[in-house]
């Protein structure tokens, strides 16, 4: 959904100069540095298909395929959440039971919104779902307030044993699935910033010359970093950084209440 409003702005803007800027340079200059970086650009690439092979070469490990889901049309179980495919990616939601939509996290926010096209995935037989730690009607509210339309499951019954040691229940985790027949195993699963590989929004702000503008990144002086991860107290053109949590609202909720849309997880639309 994009953002209906008329200056969608930023954090800076209405500046009349720049917070920081580096030095200015003739193109060939230019060219020289950034052809240095690139070096380690292409090294990075290469260490990530490394990485990306190794990952393809762990042990698997059995999961019980009949733990309970809660879907749409009712409980279904982990392996009628593969849609048939052979291997499934579950991305499991933090959840706030009894929390309005505003107080709903918004790095899980962040994450389940990246993923809109799956057909890309589909043809390398693999499912992608969400799997939300909470009760399947609040959340799925939630689900229909942000216009998502990817496959929305409850884990909530089944999440102490679908994260089991080290894994802990109530935070986020990106877990990959391999059905060979009946029976399910896991084949890998991440945390944290490891659930970074589902984004494209913080890999192009990367790209830029503010980066991600967040306080712990290491960026010359004078560069904004005043932005407070994916929660703002107000939406655009200031996008107003948040004093601490529960203030403000995940970023791409401000949109959505432009546009009209009911965020009363307790009633529905």
């Amino acid at each position: 959904m994009k953002d209906e409003f008329p200056d969608m702005g930023g954090p800076a803007a209405g500046a009349a100069r720049a917070p920081g800027l580096p030095p200015a340079a003739d193109r060939a200059t230019f060219q020289a540095e950034l052809d240095k970086l690139r070096v380690r650009e292409k090294a990075h690439t290469r260490e990530g298909d490394a990485i990306a092979a190794a990952r393809r070469r762990l042990p698997m490990v059995e999961v019980d395929a009949s733990l309970a889901l809660t879907g749409p049309r009712g409980p279904l179980t982990l392996r009628e959440a593969f849609e048939g495919r052979r291997q499934l990616i579950a991305y499991y939601f933090m959840w706030h039971d009894g929390h309005p939509a505003a107080q709903q996290c918004e790095g899980c926010t962040w994450c389940a919104g990246q993923v809109t096209e799956l057909s890309y995935l589909h043809s390398r037989d693999i499912t992608y779902a969400v799997f939300c730690q909470g009760p399947y009607d609040e959340s799925s509210r939630y689900r229909d307030f942000m216009d998502w339309d990817m496959p929305w499951y409850s884990a909530q019954d089944s999440v102490s044993r679908l994260l089991s040691p080290p894994r802990r229940p109530g935070m986020m985790h990106l877990v990959c699935y391999l059905r060979d027949g009946d029976r399910v195993f896991e084949t890998y699963w991440t945390t944290l910033r490891g659930v970074e590989e589902m984004d494209y929004s913080y890999a192009l702000m990367d790209l830029t010359l503010y980066g991600r503008q967040e306080a712990w990144e290491d960026s010359p002086a004078g560069w904004p970093q005043q932005c407070t991860n994916t929660r703002t107290s107000a939406g655009p053109p200031a996008w107003p950084p948040v004093p601490e949590w529960p203030a403000g609202r995940p970023i791409p909720q401000w949109s959505r209440l432009a546009a009209g849309r009911c965020d009363d997880l307790a009633a529905g639309p």
